[in-house]
């Protein structure tokens, strides 16, 4: 059945709680982002170096990392709905303090909260909308693919339109869309059957000790930090207004979702999944190194350029994490997602600094070794990375309470 196909079950024909779902999803994507080209405003509205500001992604992703041992622990307890509202909450506070920040302390510190609303949300968003919509999975995975790539390329685009008129305006219109997705949400969405099993802070843990989900785990780790070394440093780099930032992060994020949801499933079809990824690593690599020492207009088709590779990447380790290994994939999920999110916390750090330490082109070739590194574990880790019909049990399809986050 195609998804696309309007008739009962399309990815078209939903019910209210699912795009209530989706609607908030995008929103909470666009969260990502949405700092990109702001980022030297901010710098300069709060007198604060680009180190200081690019903490803003390294306290957003390290709660994120963290609370990937929490999202599972709640949401198998209270429940999704509960889960989602507790998220949207989070955010819509953490959000609009954000917005009213006068120190960069301040905003790194609301920064941090916004990312636990964000993890419990979109850690919870997948299972959710499987669970309330028609047709099966397929199309509510696309939809969800759908939301992501939305949200992370309308993100940029966003900020940089509130931007231009105050750096605080995009946290504040964060907040109030999240507003609005949490009264859609409570008045759409009916609580969703909790998992039969409750899940430990430790169980995440323990399903790292599968080799083939912890070698998906650390490749992704070393990728991760190629992705937010080009998503948090690199506007610095190419130091345009909001408006040219916006639209060069924008069109990057419109390659990140057709490669993602179009593109990437017909090539693992054609090529299988590790050689896919594999190829997409080096290509980055090679893509961040020319975007390091390429001159102006070099880098910005470079910055484009990475989002269809990194949607590639994205899909395939997706698919990695949830299939892999015989955990339940919410736990198996939460393990591999708590590895990878320290690399995202770890590259809007230490790229400044490896910059004041070098120059303005070292970050880049750092990049590009992490890149080559998660495509070398990808190569000496093929056979535990394989997928196994027999590992796959029909049982995780209906155990999916928590997804990868932001895949």
């Amino acid at each position: 059945m195609d998804p696309f196909d309007a008739g009962a079950g399309g990815i078209l024909r939903q019910p209210k709680a699912v795009w209530a779902t989706a609607g908030a999803s995008v929103v909470a994507f666009m969260g990502i982002g949405l700092v990109d080209p702001i980022l030297p405003s901010i710098a300069k509205g709060l007198d604060a170096s680009a180190g200081q500001v690019s903490l803003l992604f390294t306290s957003y992703f390290l709660i994120t990392a963290l609370a990937m041992l929490v999202t599972g622990f709640v949401s198998s307890r209270i429940g999704g709905r509960k889960t989602l509202l507790l998220g949207l909450a989070f955010v819509v506070v953490f959000a609009g303090l954000a917005g009213t920040s006068d120190t960069v302390g301040q905003l790194v510190g609301y920064r941090a909260g916004w990312g636990l609303g964000n993890a419990l949300f979109v850690s919870t968003a997948l299972a959710v909308i499987v669970g309330a919509a028609a047709g099966g999975s397929a199309a509510a995975i696309l939809l969800y693919e759908s939301a992501l790539g939305l949200g992370m390329a309308c993100g940029p685009l966003l900020g940089a339109l509130l931007g231009d008129a105050s750096w605080r305006y995009p946290f504040f219109g964060t907040a109030f869309l999240m507003a609005i997705g949490f009264l859609c949400i409570t008045v759409f969405l009916k609580e969703q059957p909790k998992p039969a099993r409750k899940t430990s802070l430790l169980d995440p843990i323990r399903a790292l000790g599968h080799g083939g989900l912890a070698s998906a785990a650390v490749s992704a780790f070393f990728y991760n930090y190629t992705f937010f070394t080009v998503l948090a440093f690199t506007p610095f780099v190419l130091n345009m207004t909001p408006y040219k930032s916006g639209a060069v992060f924008f069109a990057w994020g419109v390659l990140l979702a057709v490669f993602s949801v179009l593109v990437a499933p017909r090539m693992q079809k054609r090529f299988g999944s590790l050689k896919v990824l594999g190829g997409s690593l080096v290509l980055l690599a090679a893509d961040v190194l020319v975007l390091g020492y390429g001159n102006h207009t070099a880098a910005i088709v470079c910055t484009i350029l990475s989002g269809a590779f990194i949607g590639v990447n994205n899909t395939v380790y997706t698919e990695l994490a949830l299939g892999v290994s015989d955990a339940p994939r919410p736990v198996a999920s939460a393990g591999y997602n708590f590895v990878r999110w320290f690399a995202a916390a770890a590259a809007p750090y230490f790229a400044p600094k490896i910059e004041e330490w070098t120059d303005v082109h070292i970050p880049f070739v750092v990049a590009a070794v992490t890149a080559l590194l998660g495509a070398v574990v990808v190569v000496v880790r093929r056979r535990a990375l394989t997928h196994e019909a027999a590992e796959l049990e029909p049982k995780h399809a209906s155990e999916d309470s928590v997804t990868v986050f932001a895949n």
